[in-house]
């Protein structure tokens, strides 16, 4: 459990625009008294040239320019980066404002001008020169670290204009999903989770009377399921020597009282236990994919569907996303999907638990784009070029027959929504090129 939690935590704090600034300000400020500590030590009488050696006021001057410069250049880097979540929201979906929270690159920019700026202030104030009642005193260290500081901010803010001029690139966001994709895949797949058994024996070790006898574990509160330790499940059942089957999985929304897991035998069901099986799921007001393998499929899918809009219009985006869902689900092909059965060290049958499917992934990659796009010659074709790919990376008869059906469904999807009899020709022939790709990898047969 402290895993999974842990890595929650850690993705709550890296979609977060304070966590990086604020370790950064703290570290900067034991920079500052680290600095003063050198310059008060005596030692401080340098001489180079690249070094600060002016007076008070001259110290003073300096360093209250680049803190007001800082603090203003901050405020602007946080507006553009404000305008940039907004542009996300309205032309590729809420749901992609996520993304644009984990940037490190905000981060670290708005966490540098504000480090600056900090930095600054705690330097300024222990300048004193004759006249001021206090010994004099001009931390030359310090206040060179601070012109090596306001040096890097600039460098910094170059490299800012030409970040967000990148990050709300079509291009940019639909790579970075993949991206998030292809690491779930490396993730999940396989996804381990106490020890399978021999092939067809986990029937046989469910009990008949399981549906009658089972007792629900009802949720305690509404929200997805953003994870599942499912090595604390196995641990719980162990434990009280039961048999769990868990009624969702990652990415579904679950409501307060509806039965999360059924527990066999029913009769050990209590408030310890609820609470024990409850604290390994972790729910949240939105989805995630640390074990929700489907969130960034239906993320390209929206702004897939955003781009076929017909206030924008823009089958070129549409096209790139469904390039990137035939790739994922390429590598999804040859996976092994873990089995819904899981056991113990004792090689008891522990837990049920039905994750995504093949079936189900292809389905929500492909359903809402064909619909969208069945009057669009280009990215329909495209689609069909998609499933041809896929079907070069499986042997899976079932998975085969799913990529036959969305064939046959974005056909048919065509010769309706298409009026021009050369452009359901060009569909037909992309068609055909689906079907020669599943009989060479399997052999078999197909017919329209």
């Amino acid at each position: 459990m402290k895993n999974v939690k842990l890595s929650k935590l850690w993705d709550t704090l890296h979609s977060s625009y304070w966590f990086i600034p604020s370790i950064m300000a703290i570290i900067t400020t034991a920079l500052a008294f680290t600095m003063l500590m050198l310059d008060r030590t005596g030692k401080a009488n340098i001489n180079y040239w690249w070094s600060y050696t002016g007076g008070a006021d001259g110290a003073r001057s300096l360093l209250g320019a680049v803190a007001g410069s800082m603090i203003s250049v901050a405020a602007t880097a946080f507006s553009i980066t404000i305008v940039a979540l907004q542009l996300a929201a309205s032309n590729f979906g809420p749901r992609l404002l996520r993304n644009f929270m984990q940037d490190t690159g905000n981060q670290v920019v708005l966490g540098t001008f504000i480090s600056t700026f900090i930095y600054c202030l705690l330097i300024l104030r222990t300048i004193h020169s004759e006249g001021d009642g206090y010994s004099r005193f001009v931390p030359q260290i310090s206040i060179t670290c601070g012109i090596l500081l306001a040096i890097i901010s600039i460098a910094v803010l170059i490299y800012f204009i030409d970040h967000a001029s990148t990050i709300i690139q079509a291009s940019h966001i639909i790579e970075n999903v993949s991206d998030d994709l292809d690491r779930a895949i490396d993730r999940l797949f396989p996804k381990k989770i106490g020890r399978s058994g021999p092939f067809g024996q986990e029937v046989a070790e469910i009990p008949e009377n399981f549906d009658l006898v089972a007792s629900p574990v009802r949720v305690t509160d509404n929200g997805y399921i953003q994870a599942i330790d499912d090595e604390e499940l196995i641990k719980i059942a162990r434990k009280h020597n039961l048999l769990l089957r868990v009624e969702s999985r990652p990415g579904k929304f679950v409501i307060k009282n509806s039965n999360l897991v059924m527990v066999f035998p029913g009769e050990l069901v209590n408030r310890k236990l609820t609470k024990q099986i409850n604290d390994a799921f972790i729910l949240g007001k939105e989805r995630s994919e640390q074990q929700d393998i489907e969130f960034p499929i239906v993320q390209l899918v929206e702004i897939a569907l955003r781009a076929l809009s017909p206030g924008i219009n823009d089958p070129f985006t549409a096209i790139r996303c469904v390039d990137r869902l035939g790739a994922g689900l390429s590598r999804l092909a040859q996976k092994d999907f873990p089995s819904p059965y899981r056991y113990d060290e004792d090689h008891k049958l522990r837990a049920i638990a039905f994750g995504a499917t093949f079936e189900g992934l292809v389905d929500s990659a492909f359903n809402g784009i064909r619909q969208y796009a069945r009057s669009d010659t280009s990215v329909t074709i495209r689609l069909l070029e998609a499933i041809a790919s896929i079907a070069t990376y499986t042997n899976n008869p079932e998975s085969q027959a799913v990529l036959q059906r969305h064939a046959d469904m974005i056909l048919r999807g065509s010769q309706e929504g298409l009026p021009e009899e050369l452009d359901r020709k060009d569909v037909q022939e992309g068609y055909q090129a689906v079907i020669k790709a599943l009989n060479c990898n399997s052999g078999i047969k197909h017919w329209n």
